[in-house]
């Protein structure tokens, strides 16, 4: 399948042609979950990658052979794409599945869910950054032009996979509508690596011992991830993803959007944050530790079925 110029359209919202259509966005939506699935859901950049190697070696115990030997679209394949179907046919045991879908697509076929869901959210400056540079190498999105036309595009939300705001919002606005939901950011992954790991496992009521979590932590790290075919899509070719035009795993810092914001997009973005975010309690971090920070709240579900907001 190539459809590398097309566009689908969905229910509002664009996706890339290349590996979704109506076919494959329909079977997402109808979807039958399971309560031993585990669903990571983000909006695009904002760790997904990270997060799928992490349930990898926290359900493997630290061990890297599934993590070094399989590709991470074939043991945490999207929903929404064409080949999730065949995929997961062939898989044995509980599941990993990753989305981008926004709440309101997936909310029917959730609904009473005992499945787990767990949304990794990363600052908007960053994403926009980030995803602005996949664009220039990923040849099933669209030219994206000159950043300042991309990031005007980007908070209008009209780009692939839709707005950033509506997304985050969506789910964790409705998270008290699921039995088993976890929130974690983009930041906090970075910032604690291995506390954000025993969070994990302690949501997959996977306990690691001290050897596992050692060795789940090496090999879920950024450097250790970029080097690895299996999840640094240097096994996709050229004519899809190329790679002489950017690396997939490209920095994985915090407050990289610094070196390509103007303030005056910096502002532009702030007050178009406050504005969409006004009735959110979730406050995310713009820059490195050291640096003027904004508190960050955690989502996590409790064993009662509570959503607690930690500080």
């Amino acid at each position: 399948m190539s459809r590398l110029d097309v566009t689908e359209s969905f229910q509002g919202i664009k996706f890339p042609g290349h590996m979704h259509t109506e076919e494959s966005l329909n079977f997402a939506t109808d979807f039958k979950f399971e309560e031993t699935d585990t669903l990571i859901v983000t909006y695009p950049k904002s760790g997904t990658t990270w997060m799928q190697e992490i349930l990898t070696l926290v359900l493997s115990k630290g061990d890297p052979t599934i993590a070094q030997s399989q590709p991470n679209w074939a043991r945490a394949p999207w929903l929404e794409q064409y080949y999730c179907p065949e995929v997961l046919k062939a898989s044995s045991g509980p599941r990993i599945i990753t989305t981008h879908l926004p709440y309101h697509l997936l909310a029917p076929a959730l609904q009473h869910c005992k499945a787990k869901v767990i949304y990794v959210a990363r600052n908007v400056k960053d994403v926009c950054v980030s995803y602005y540079h996949f664009h220039k190498m990923a040849n099933f999105l669209p030219d994206p032009g000159t950043f300042p036309e991309f990031l005007k595009n980007f908070l209008k939300g009209d780009v692939h996979y839709g707005s950033w705001f509506d997304h985050v919002n969506g789910w964790t606005g409705h998270a008290k509508n699921f039995q088993n939901f976890f929130y974690i950011t983009y930041e906090e992954m970075f910032q604690d690596l291995r506390g954000s790991l025993q969070k994990v496992s302690h949501f997959l009521q996977c306990t690691l011992c001290k050897e596992e979590l050692n060795l789940a932590e090496k090999h879920c790290s950024f450097n250790s991830m970029k080097e690895n075919a299996m999840v640094n899509y240097t096994l996709i070719p050229k004519e899809i993803i190329d790679h002489s035009k950017g690396k997939f795993m490209r920095k994985g810092k915090v407050g990289d959007w610094k070196n390509m914001f103007t303030e005056e997009q910096s502002g532009l973005v702030d007050e178009v944050y406050f504005s969409q975010m006004a009735d959110s309690s979730l406050l995310f971090q713009w820059d490195q530790p050291g640096e003027t920070l904004v508190p960050l709240i955690n989502i996590n579900n409790s064993a009662s079925g509570e959503i607690l907001l930690l500080t």
